[in-house]
């Protein structure tokens, strides 16, 4: 076996009391060389300054004593000091001991799918304080990505259920030849598959955001100019379905720094999901600063939610009303990545209705610096 190897072997306890005998055996020598060559010498030399020229047997006695006293008491400290240094190795060994176990035993657990294991600060330090904090905040982040993984193979699951559902059984008719291939049913077809696509792109949208790798290209944007853009996008639209625009933009808007694509991302999920649950009306945009944020809104007289639905509009694949959110082509995340984009601008946004059929307003803001 190599001394590397060997080295490997050797526990940390065992190479503590090894430094503690160096030092000790370090101590020994220079006890040694001060009492057998340097303190004789200058008792000696103390002992002629003091009138003694001619030692007699008294003087001689007193050098010996001199000498016999002070290699005791350093003996005597050396002594005390290898037994507070073997009791406090011991100690540290025991404490770092169980900190490495508990450390590889939380590793073990978190490697075996156990991702609720935690580290306790040993009380050894800031520096094993950092170790375990690090550790433990490394724990929760594979918790909540596996918490995310979960919950995303469970909606995915869950949301892909319909449009296979659909596509099979129209798949099926068609063999049995109960339906034809004409264009409605081609028409109906590539619908599900394109529904799946967004489903797809979607999931991977609210996972960028959830695990915080949402990449942001920083620059300078003009919120007024982007939101023309994307009403400009979304007109057509709007005008088939017979709901009008309005808008009441402040002119004096300040410039702020963010990803102008996710920027546009943001509008047009909010203009689509208004667009979605307003059969008729009217679409509101607004904005405004004060002295910290730059505001803007979102508000459409359509379907409203209701009270006991508000606190839940936020969370991934929620629905108001299921079916028909599910029939409007709708994935039931764009509202989930709209706040997830905004909030890794340093913003938030948030959700008023005053009940069903009475509207809502989506409000979402950015920081002017």
């Amino acid at each position: 076996m190599s001394l590397r190897a060997q080295a490997r072997t050797v526990s940390l306890g065992t190479r503590l009391l090894i430094g503690q005998g160096l030092v000790v055996l370090v101590g020994i020598g220079t006890i040694l060389v001060v009492t057998e060559a340097v303190a004789p010498g200058l008792f000696h030399e103390h002992m002629l300054i003091a009138g003694h020229e001619n030692p007699d047997v008294e003087a001689l006695h007193a050098e010996e004593a001199f000498r016999s006293a002070i290699t005791i008491a350093l003996f005597v400290a050396l002594a005390a000091a290898l037994v507070a240094a073997l009791a406090a190795s011991y100690y540290l060994t025991r404490r770092i001991g169980q900190l490495v176990r508990g450390v590889a035993d939380a590793a073990s657990t978190i490697a075996a799918g156990d991702y609720e294991a935690r580290v306790h600060p040993p009380a050894l330090g800031p520096e094993f304080d950092v170790l375990t904090d690090s550790f433990n905040q490394m724990a929760g982040r594979l918790a909540d990505t596996e918490t995310t993984r979960r919950q995303m193979l469970g909606d995915l699951a869950h949301e892909m259920r319909t449009p296979i559902a659909t596509v099979d059984a129209y798949l099926e008719g068609v063999e049995d030849g109960v339906t034809e291939l004409d264009p409605s049913t081609l028409e109906m077809l590539r619908g599900q598959t394109q529904r799946l696509a967004r489903l797809a792109e979607d999931i991977s949208a609210v996972s960028r955001i959830e695990e915080h790798h949402l990449e942001l290209a920083w620059e300078p944007v003009q919120l007024t100019e982007l939101i023309e853009q994307t009403i400009i996008a979304h007109e057509a639209r709007y005008a088939t379905q017979g709901v009008r625009f309005a808008t009441q933009l402040d002119p004096k808007l300040p410039v702020v720094r963010a990803d102008r694509d996710r920027l546009g991302q943001v509008m047009t999920n909010l203009l689509d999901n208004a667009l979605r649950h307003t059969p008729e009306g009217e679409v509101t945009i607004a904005t405004h600063a004060d002295t910290r944020r730059v505001v803007v809104s979102v508000a459409d007289t359509g379907e409203g939610i209701p009270g006991d639905a508000l606190p839940h509009v936020l969370e991934r694949f929620y629905r108001v009303d299921t079916a028909r959110d599910r029939q409007r082509g709708g994935s039931g995340v764009g509202l989930t990545i709209a706040r997830g984009i905004v909030q890794a601008h340093g913003g938030d946004l948030d959700i008023t209705s005053p009940g069903s059929g009475r509207g809502t307003t989506v409000t979402w803001w950015l920081p002017r610096k």
